[in-house]
């Protein structure tokens, strides 16, 4: 194994998943929204604000080329996968899980999260067509589907290392 990405719409966990698996496997973890935010100086919903989203996507493409190259768990942020570039090096170069959790589960751990700009003055429907427009695109990008709707952060990283020891199994035939 050398790089694992999480995928998935904001608010499905890829965070916290992501350092719990991190400290499971012994990787290090790395979020590329933090990587960003430490590259241009100011937080995302900033340069969002002032600079609009395909500029933040080609950020998030750039910062792809510099993860280290084995034993990293990468988190993302959910509209990584959206931009053709980005999209293309994470299925390139590792494991992707895309973690799915259903859309009124998301939207409650989201309520009060006042950080994230594509939820400012949008609508419930507004997001959920987000959401919605988004899922075949997680599907088509991840070699796994982890559904984390009813599991807890510690059933989420067993379903993934699960998942890479039958992948390491299925590789090495």
């Amino acid at each position: 194994m050398s790089k694992i990405f999480l995928i998935g719409f904001m608010g499905v966990g890829k965070t916290t998943v992501g350092s719990e698996l991190a400290k499971e496997l012994k990787y290090k973890v790395v979020d590329t929204d933090h990587l960003i935010e430490g590259k241009i100086g100011k937080d995302i919903k900033s340069y969002f604000k002032k600079y609009g989203e395909e500029a933040f996507r080609k950020r998030e493409a750039e910062i792809l080329d510099e993860l280290p190259s084995e034993n990293v768990v990468v988190t993302t942020g959910g509209g990584i996968v959206t931009y053709d570039d980005s999209r293309k090096k994470i299925k390139r170069n590792g494991i992707v899980f895309f973690l799915q959790c259903d859309f009124e589960v998301m939207m409650n751990r989201l309520k009060d999260d006042s950080t994230r700009p594509l939820l400012i003055n949008k609508s419930s429907q507004e997001i959920h067509n987000l959401y919605l427009s988004r899922l075949p695109i997680y599907r088509n990008t991840a070699h796994y589907v982890i559904n984390t709707t009813h599991l807890s952060i510690d059933e989420t990283v067993e379903e993934i290392v699960k998942s890479l020891k039958y992948d390491e199994t299925d590789h090495n035939k």
